[in-house]
């Protein structure tokens, strides 16, 4: 819900705030090193991000609120997607480099119009079936060469397993957003976020006997960092939307990938490929496409709600 009085530019500074908060976390993750599980760092990502969470609703006044809710299956459910999701991202970004993994990321916005029109049945006609189809063969285009490896070092290659397991938390992740806007129709943003990092943190604790090792002073702060600035993240991100409209602030998820590249050839020598790049750019055009569909839609509707015909 909007505030009263609109303020698109501090909508997209928080936006892009909430990106480079999201980013340290990233930094955080990958620094650790790639020898920690994973339900061991999902654990920590979940677990810390509630000191935020729940400072932030308390200053608020709603953290009693926060904890009522009408449906605790649908956001248990969620939950488990999501921390599943979390997981086989971890794993991909431990094991690609920064801006490789944001970029297959970026393909979870293109299957969430896919499941939205197949669960949801979401009317998505040719322009926005076009642009995902587009989209689509640049996150192919970017995968590829890390597919070949497993001709190469079968399947022991690690970054071509990271690759398949990016993709797959993009899979799981656009699920998961399917899922949030079916709880969305009766459940608070703050009851979704609350009860996503509960039921994430207690989830991946049942990882606890596979794999999970003592942390160094250095690995466990920086796992805290990570999960404190998750938290952060997600509520700048939420107050973002508060002060404009989701197709004004969502492009500017795209500078993650400027400042994740960035930070990867400075802290991780992470070079960009020229398939990076240009399944990037497709991947990043079909994205906007997509997003500037919605808007204007979402204004046609607006503006004739009664003689509309739906469109896509």
């Amino acid at each position: 819900m909007h505030d009263a009085h609109p303020n698109p530019l501090r909508g997209i500074a928080l936006k892009i705030t909430s990106v480079i908060v999201f980013l340290v976390m990233s930094t955080c993750i990958k620094a650790a090193g790639d020898e920690i599980a994973t339900g061991q760092i999902t654990f920590y990502r979940s677990a810390f991000a509630l000191m935020p969470i729940m400072g932030y609703l308390a200053v608020r006044g709603r953290l009693v609120a926060a904890f009522r809710t009408a449906d605790i299956s649908g956001h248990l459910l969620r939950g488990f997607v999501g921390i599943v999701a979390m997981s086989f991202g971890f794993y991909g970004l431990v094991h690609l480099p920064l801006p490789e993994a944001i970029a297959i990321g970026y393909a979870m916005p293109l299957l969430t119009v896919i499941f939205a029109a197949v669960f949801l049945k979401e009317t998505v006609r040719l322009y926005r079936w076009s642009a995902v189809a587009v989209g689509l063969v640049g996150v192919l285009i970017i995968v590829w060469p890390r597919l070949t490896l497993f001709s190469e070092a079968g399947f022991g290659a690690k970054e071509a397993l990271g690759a398949l397991a990016t993709l797959a938390s993009a899979t799981l992740g656009a699920t998961a957003m399917v899922l949030v806007r079916k709880l969305v129709q009766s459940e608070r943003t703050e009851t979704i976020v609350l009860y996503f990092s509960l039921s994430a943190s207690l989830f991946s604790l049942v990882s606890l006997p596979f794999g999970w090792t003592p942390l160094s002073l250095h690995a466990f702060l920086l796992l805290a960092v990570a999960g404190i600035c998750g938290g952060i993240a997600q509520i700048l991100l939420t107050e973002s939307y508060r002060h404009a409209d989701m197709s004004t602030i969502a492009p500017f998820e795209y500078t993650s990938i400027l400042l994740g590249t960035v930070i990867g050839y400075l802290l991780f020598d992470d070079v960009p490929t020229i398939h990076m790049l240009v399944g990037t750019l497709i991947v990043i055009a079909a994205g906007i496409f997509i997003i500037f569909r919605e808007h204007r839609l979402g204004l046609e509707r607006r503006a004739a709600p009664r003689a509309m015909t739906p469109q896509g």
